[in-house]
């Protein structure tokens, strides 16, 4: 099946018309996690809430996977996964590099995502075929660099403190050495900024299925290669590399296997 562009614009603009009255608005904040904190705010649940709205009345029969109510219909072949604010910390802090993640699955493998950033005004997304940019500075086909070395590679991570125990930090430190510049933060950001051309590699260790399934299409549509870090597809989550070119991507591969 074909999901159409205009689909995803009007998914981005009704979950917009919920975050964006809430962000920097100093709204309450909810923690999920006892002994910890993971935040979430009116925005995320009523964000969530318009959008499963839409794939319901659009495609009756697929399933729904999302970050803050669940699932539903789980036999469907086609399952849309959703994560309403990818980087609620960044979004209670009044940064915006937060996005709206909404991507379809077709027998487990990504088909099709969008990334909004309705802040700055930015739609990444693919319906399959191509990947593409809407916002500020002109509509644009998305292509990643066509960066081969690590050390010619601008690395992001959201934190290196994800990298948890002595193997892994082993494997974060080396491919910080091997790289010529890492930062962090940023969430999903980072990775449309590969899809985008502008960053080279993300490493984010622990991601859910909706922290990612969205992405991937729309950075394998772009040129670009996302995986697991021992090299499986990435639909479900996990340990997650993702990288502007293959030769880039098997390069930080073997950095990280040591």
């Amino acid at each position: 099946m074909t999901v159409s562009a205009d689909f995803l614009r009007k998914i981005a603009r009704a979950a917009a018309a919920e975050t964006l009255p809430r962000f920097r608005s100093q709204g309450a904040v909810s923690n999920k996690q006892a002994g910890g904190f993971d935040p979430v705010t009116e925005a995320d649940q009523q964000a969530e809430r318009v959008i499963r709205g839409l794939i319901r009345a659009e495609y009756p029969d697929h399933g729904i996977l999302g970050e803050e109510f669940g699932a539903e219909n789980v036999s469907s072949r086609h399952r849309w996964i959703i994560d309403p604010i990818d980087g609620t910390r960044a979004f209670i802090s009044g940064i915006p590099v937060w996005g709206t993640l909404v991507g379809l699955t077709i027998d487990g493998k990504a088909s099709a995502g969008m990334m909004s950033q309705p802040f700055t005004g930015e739609l990444f997304y693919t319906t399959g075929t191509g990947s593409f940019y809407e916002g500020p500075g002109g509509d644009r086909p998305l292509s990643t660099r066509k960066t081969a070395e690590l050390a010619d590679a601008i690395h992001f991570t959201t934190t290196p403190a994800l990298f948890k125990g002595p193997a892994m930090r082993a494997k974060y430190e080396r491919l910080e050495g091997a790289v010529r510049l890492s930062r962090y933060g940023t969430d999903c950001y980072a990775f449309a900024m590969v899809a985008a051309g502008q960053v080279d590699i993300v490493t984010d260790p622990g991601l859910k299925s909706y922290d990612i399934a969205a992405l991937i299409p729309i950075i394998e549509q772009a040129g670009g290669v996302v995986t697991t870090f021992d090299g499986g597809r990435a639909e479900g989550g996990g340990d997650i590399l993702a990288a502007a070119t293959p030769e880039l991507h098997a390069a930080a591969m073997a950095v990280l296997a040591g």
